[in-house]
């Protein structure tokens, strides 16, 4: 009954996701189509192994090509599709080439952010925004989990660019009244990350190919890392509740309040996979350059607010991604075969399958 109507609310509702071609987004985008929503996907490219595709979604939403940069753009998207529901989650997200680049990082993240925030204030049809924020735009503190009360003291590129947005949105709703809330999750993993750059996949596609996942670090770094299905289902949450008293013009953290280090995470991940022979290499000696030590959030506010609480424990969702990194290894095998040629292709360990 409560899928039921969590499906009619979004049935027939127009619903525009930036970042719809990203790893998040193109989560968002699916269980919305599953929901029954008419998605509009705003896009700057669609590469051949995008979100969108990966997630079979090509054809099953409207895409607007263009960059939030560009204001006319946004606001042509809005306008023309009759959008109700704004979720923006659109970002250049990966720490290591803000660092490099924070000029197209601030560029992208924070005027992108400004573009949306004001297309929605005055497109009449937008009742409901939804802005992702992050975990890192708390910067560092010595209390620890972070919860929504604490000052926001980011102080590397992609964090400050993160609590731009956070500022940015929540003053749209303090000034303007736009009903907008942001998100504040923890750190996300799942299948459709291409990004091995990233622990989970890098560590996931290491062991599939039967070599020792690399630690950069030294292993002690501390997160709470959350399934990717559990984060789409938060932002809906907080969409559907938007017009609640206590809602709008706040900020939500998102996840599993079980913190790991790194090296634990690893071995989970070893032992999801049933590779028990294969240790991890840890090369690095103390924290990365431009990252903090421990991070991890309180999700108090949305379990008492939203009634919103994750549905995979940390083994769960690791199992479901490395089943996806599986079948995805398995398609790029057989795609590269010869059209007129056989040959016997790996199947998944049995272990993968029971564990």
């Amino acid at each position: 009954m409560e899928m039921a109507l969590k499906n009619e609310y979004w049935r027939d509702r127009s619903v525009l996701v930036t970042g719809a071609n990203g790893f998040v987004g193109s989560w968002v985008a699916r269980v919305l189509v599953e929901r029954g929503a008419r998605v509009v996907a705003l896009v700057r490219d669609l590469p051949a192994r995008g979100g969108l595709s990966l997630q079979g979604l090509l054809g099953r939403v409207d895409t607007v090509t263009g960059s939030l940069t560009d204001y006319s753009v946004v606001e042509r998207a809005l306008n023309e599709y009759g959008v109700e529901v704004c979720f923006h989650l659109a970002a250049q997200a990966i720490v290591g080439v803000a660092n490099r680049s924070p000029l197209s990082t601030f560029e992208s993240n924070i005027r992108g952010s400004w573009n949306l925030l004001e297309a929605c204030r005055v497109t009449k049809t937008v009742s409901r925004v939804v802005v992702a924020s992050s975990d890192k735009a708390y910067g560092e503190h010595s209390r620890l989990p972070y919860d929504e009360e604490l000052e926001l003291k980011a102080a590397y590129p992609y964090d400050v660019s993160k609590a731009a947005t956070d500022m940015l949105a929540r003053s749209y709703f303090r000034t303007y009244g736009l009903p907008v809330a942001v998100t504040r999750c923890a750190n996300i993993y799942g299948g459709g990350d291409l990004n091995y750059s990233r622990i989970v996949p890098d560590t996931i596609r290491a062991l599939i190919q039967g070599r020792a996942p690399v630690i950069r670090s030294d292993g002690t770094p501390v997160r709470d890392y959350m399934y990717v299905l559990d984060t789409a289902e938060a932002y809906l949450c907080l969409a559907e509740q938007l017009d609640r008293e206590g809602v709008a013009g706040e900020a939500f953290n998102f996840g599993t309040e079980k913190p790991v280090s790194v090296l634990e995470l690893v071995n989970e991940i070893i032992a999801v996979s049933g590779r028990s022979g294969i240790q991890p290499q840890v090369i690095g000696r103390g924290k990365p350059a431009g990252e903090i030590d421990a991070q991890y959030l309180s999700s108090r506010k949305a379990r008492e607010r939203l009634g919103w609480k994750p549905r995979h424990n940390l083994r769960s969702g690791l199992r479901e991604s490395y089943l996806w990194y599986c079948d995805l290894m398995l398609q790029q095998e057989v795609a590269s075969l010869p059209q007129n040629r056989t040959h016997p292709v790996a199947a998944k360990p049995e272990s993968e399958l029971v564990h």
